[in-house]
């Protein structure tokens, strides 16, 4: 095993204040579960998962509560006994509608039949493996949500030579990776080793940002008797060096083409918190009910990494954390620099919430727009080397055709380009709205499409 310096040098990027010494140092401390909880058919890419149990059932605790929608989907379980009250709609950590799953928690905890496991997995074949993975309902807890068993499972043309695991965790005040690869290297490394079972063998490079010499050293040690294929990486702390496109160029040199994905180019991302699920579904049989959570910000009267059932709402962990010290300010979901703002703090956690915070009017920045002065401080800051302005431009006066032209459906919604821009313009909304309309007439014409009839063949 070593220990290594990225070798290349990402372009872009920004150094907003990090904020995370107030929950850098707290341990991870477990939410009692609540009374009540709502667990979201919606908190991973791809279709929403399907309701298996209705009104008046018994549920126990990880028993299946909702399969899988679809190829791309996930199924979901409940994190306590219970009754289920209700099956209605709510809001997504993205602030997406979504039906949930409403259990009243009876208190006892009573487990339901564990997954299958596999505690001796190095003589299981992949396939068996990732149909554990499936069956837990484990998803990219980086933020993104992808499906872990169809990640882990690529077509076989498309060889993989390289997985990289994420522990950069570059977003401003989240510790949550950070404390879990303190408190659970263990648990990170057995995970990365049955990842790399699955994918057969590739080296193994794990990302931390040189900002946590802790987890560094934790991991280090958790690896030691690694071989030389598995090497840790010190990032340099910059934002967004945890982005997947910018973690491969810094450590592999390899660029992803635009539209395509890190398996065109042979490697793989994981999240260390992802790790640690597939450590407990295949060796313990344990599906993913439970995630780390970090409550911060300076409205929280005691800022904290909780580790919090899937389902409790936002005012569960804050109250756990003992509440607000005034009101006034925004919560956000997730960080403050691609987090989503909510209106209130009913919403449910779901498997990528990684951060809850709650921020003071002080600590927020209200500005009036001015249209754009073509500095060129967006594009230089622009981690995907897009042209931000241009594009916010054609968005604005609803060019698409032409935002596509500027590849705006390559933008990692970072949040760089509105960071540094002196104007104050609203960059990350005008590039999500270009990519919603984009997406929005792909959709349209794929449907008119399949609907056409199909041509007689003379």
């Amino acid at each position: 095993m070593k220990v290594l310096r990225a070798p290349f040098i990402v372009r872009g990027a920004t150094h907003p204040a990090y904020h995370k010494e107030a929950t850098a140092g707290r341990p991870i401390e477990p939410l009692p579960p609540p009374p009540i909880l709502q667990v979201p058919m919606l908190q991973h890419l791809g279709a929403p998962s399907k309701p298996i149990v209705q009104k008046g059932d018994k549920v126990s605790v990880g028993q299946l509560i909702a399969e899988a929608g679809g190829p791309v989907s996930a199924c979901a379980h409940s994190p306590v006994s219970g009754v289920v009250k209700a099956i209605t709609e709510g809001i997504s950590a993205t602030g997406r509608p979504t039906p949930v799953i409403e259990i009243e928690n009876d208190g006892q905890n009573t487990p339901a039949n564990l997954l299958q496991s596999r505690p001796d997995w190095t003589s299981e074949q992949p396939s068996t493996l990732i149909g554990l993975v499936a069956a837990a309902g484990i998803v990219g807890m980086g933020g993104a949500g992808f499906p872990t068993h169809v990640k882990i499972n690529p077509p076989p043309a498309k060889k993989i030579d390289t997985l990289i695991i994420n522990g950069a965790e570059c977003e401003p005040y989240l510790t949550a990776d950070h404390r879990l690869m303190v408190e659970q290297p263990q648990t990170i490394w057995q995970g990365i080793r049955i990842l790399r079972h699955i994918l057969r063998g590739p080296r193994i490079r794990v990302a931390i940002e040189d900002n946590k010499p802790d987890a560094i050293r934790a991991l280090t040690d958790a690896m030691k008797e690694a071989d030389d294929e598995v090497a840790i990486v010190v990032l340099p702390t910059a934002y967004p060096m945890g982005a997947e496109k910018q973690l491969i160029y810094s450590i592999l040199g390899r660029e992803v083409p635009s539209g395509g994905l890190p398996s065109d180019v042979g490697a793989l991302v994981e999240n260390v918190a992802t790790c640690a699920a597939v450590f407990d579904a295949v060796v313990h049989g344990r599906p993913l009910t439970h995630r780390v959570v970090t409550v911060s910000g300076s409205l929280v009267q005691r800022p904290a990494n909780v580790l919090a059932p899937i389902g409790a709402r936002f005012s569960d962990l804050i109250a756990f954390c003992g509440g607000l010290r005034a009101t006034g300010g925004k919560l956000i979901c997730g960080g403050p620099m691609m987090g989503v703002a909510h209106v209130d703090a009913s919403t449910p956690v779901g498997k990528t919430v990684s951060g809850i915070l709650a921020l003071s009017r002080r600590e927020l920045a209200f500005y009036e727009t001015h249209p754009c002065i073509a500095c060129g401080r967006c594009v230089r800051a622009c981690p995907m080397a897009l042209l931000p302005c241009t594009i916010s431009i054609a968005v604005e006066a609803k060019q698409f055709d032409e935002a596509e032209r500027l590849h705006v459906m390559d933008c990692i919604e970072c949040g760089c380009c509105a960071y540094v821009c002196p104007a104050h313009r609203p960059m990350v909304q005008f590039m999500r709205q270009g990519k919603a309309q984009i997406q929005m007439v792909r959709r349209l014409k794929l449907q008119q499409q399949t609907s056409s009839p199909t041509a007689l063949k003379p």
